[in-house]
């Protein structure tokens, strides 16, 4: 038990921090955006890097803010039954679903994605487009480490079902 309270404690922790960043990223791409609009609107001038930023900015948001979305119960989530189930029941729903389909799901990806990055590192991937930019491996880099505190944010609520259905806060 000791275990699983300090693993979630280490886990909020955690997600706590990558979601204050990513919430700096969605600032930072809010005016990465300002800042092309009135590039191509007002003075008539594109900007290939730009634009390739803003989806590698919205890229970096959703990935690293899943777990902290998780941690703060925003994902979506049908309620037409849930809503009218006791608190046992969601607490053995939210314990189960994790196990079944969001944990496997997220090491698949964590696993399935290392070549995937290995080569794009190995190469030194950058952009196809002309004036777009370096270092896309970076960006590539972000798959398997968002699914892995996707995947400890899972664990850890897992863990809290499990404390709960025992009757320990």
């Amino acid at each position: 038990m000791n275990f699983m309270k300090k693993f979630i404690k280490i886990s909020d922790s955690i997600n706590e921090i990558v979601g204050k960043f990513a919430s700096w990223l969605t600032t930072l791409m809010v005016l990465v955006v300002f800042i092309d609009v009135i590039l191509r609107y007002v003075f008539n001038k594109g900007n290939i890097a730009m634009q390739e930023l803003e989806w590698h900015l919205f890229a970096m948001i959703f990935l690293l803010g899943a777990g902290y979305t998780l941690k703060k119960n925003g994902h979506v989530r049908v309620d037409i039954f849930y809503t009218n189930f006791n608190e046992r029941t969601k607490a053995w729903i939210n314990l189960l679903g994790p196990i079944i389909f969001l944990l496997p799901f997220s090491l698949m990806v964590i696993y399935s994605s290392r070549d995937f990055i290995t080569s794009s590192f190995a190469v030194r991937e950058i952009s196809p487009d002309p004036g777009g930019l370096p270092a896309r491996y970076i960006l590539k880099a972000m798959i398997p480490l968002g699914f892995f505190f996707l995947f400890i944010q899972g664990l850890a609520e897992c863990f809290k079902n499990i404390l709960f259905l025992k009757g320990e806060k």
